[in-house]
């Protein structure tokens, strides 16, 4: 590089400088191929280098994240969306220690759902100040969404959701922890009739979440392999029952604080199988279930569960691969999988 310009050298045996090109001459492949190395704060500054940069970065430009941004987050929003027409990918969610002034409003996000049609993942969890008009607009706008983080939202109602549900019909991952006035049995019902594809649902801290909503989703969603029912406390074994004879690819299920659970929902999981190709020329193939959160459901007891670890060997106690979580269960002291019983297993299996 030389006073801020390029310089290739060599070329039919020449030593000399052949092709000298301003910065604003880059290719478009090598530009976005430095870009990519490049934190979401600089490629906001690179995009305004020139206007070439500007329009080559704007339009190829697929995946961006705002979430660093604490301050004057809306304006942010308002002057650049509107040229990175074509993102897949958006994050604008906050983290527990993070505070942002202001939050993020409805006008904000109706300008993301007016402008990136073709987004793909959204990332709003803990922009508690939106509202109903953010989920509508959404719906309207961006109906391609396949993954939807609104956690700790908990402004949206079930008629937003109701609504969003049946425009996005291609979601197969939702956060909805923490949005009690959102996740209801009648905003599940919608995403059970309307969300068939979906494959993971987070449901912690949703109160009114009951068996008629999981229910319908276990009737209307057969692709789930994950749902976390973190403190849904009317969710009882009928729930259970449901997710493990419907959705036959289930790998991770939290049952956290859901009090009502009894044995009789272990021994559904235990029995559950995946209609596999195999199964159809005659074979059988059980589910194999990875994580499973039982913590503080008291009412289990240690044969039920343990029958249900010996079933499935993807669920481990041992300390170094837990994966089947018991805490607050002192009743479940005893149950144990193979390798924490068996020391010298683990060690041939790490």
């Amino acid at each position: 590089m030389q006073d801020g310009k390029l310089m290739e050298f060599g070329g039919a045996g020449r030593g000399r400088g052949r092709v000298k090109r301003e910065w604003e001459d880059i290719q478009p492949e090598l530009l976005m191929k430095i870009v990519s190395f490049l934190d979401d704060p600089t490629v906001i500054v690179a995009s305004g280098v020139c206007r070439r940069w500007r329009n080559v970065i704007c339009t190829e430009l697929t995946r961006f994240s705002l979430s660093w941004c604490t301050n004057n987050i809306n304006n942010l929003v308002l002057s650049i969306v509107p040229k990175f027409t074509n993102l897949r990918d958006l994050d604008l969610s906050l983290t527990l220690h993070k505070k942002r002034v202001p939050l993020l409003d409805d006008n904000a996000v109706e300008t993301i759902a007016n402008n990136c049609h073709d987004l793909e993942d959204l990332g709003l969890s803990l922009n508690c100040a939106l509202g109903g008009r953010s989920l509508y607009a959404l719906a309207r706008g961006c109906p391609n969404l396949t993954k939807l983080d609104i956690g700790f939202c908990s402004a949206f109602s079930d008629h937003g959701l109701v609504f969003l549900s049946r425009n996005c019909r291609k979601l197969k991952i939702l956060n909805l922890f923490g949005c009690y006035n959102a996740a209801t049995n009648k905003a599940l019902k919608a995403i059970g009739d309307n969300c068939r594809q979906l494959e993971s649902i987070n449901l912690g801290w949703c109160f009114g979440v009951g068996d008629a909503g999981v229910k319908d989703l276990a009737y209307g969603c057969p692709n789930l392999n994950a749902i976390d029912l973190f403190q849904c406390i009317s969710v009882t074994d009928e729930s259970v029952i449901a997710l493990a004879n419907n959705c036959l690819h289930l790998r991770s299920l939290g049952l956290c604080h859901c009090h009502s659970i009894t044995d009789r929902a272990m021994y559904a999981l235990a029995r559950g199988r995946v209609k596999s190709k195999d199964e159809v020329l005659g074979g059988s193939v059980k589910t194999q279930y990875e994580n499973l959160d039982i913590s503080y459901c008291k009412a289990l007891t240690a044969p039920a569960v343990q029958a249900l670890c010996d079933s499935f060997p993807a669920l481990h106690t041992c300390p170094s691969r837990r994966s089947l979580i018991m805490s607050g269960c002192s009743n479940l002291t005893s149950v144990h999988c193979a390798c924490d019983s068996q020391p010298h297993r683990a060690s041939l299996l790490a």
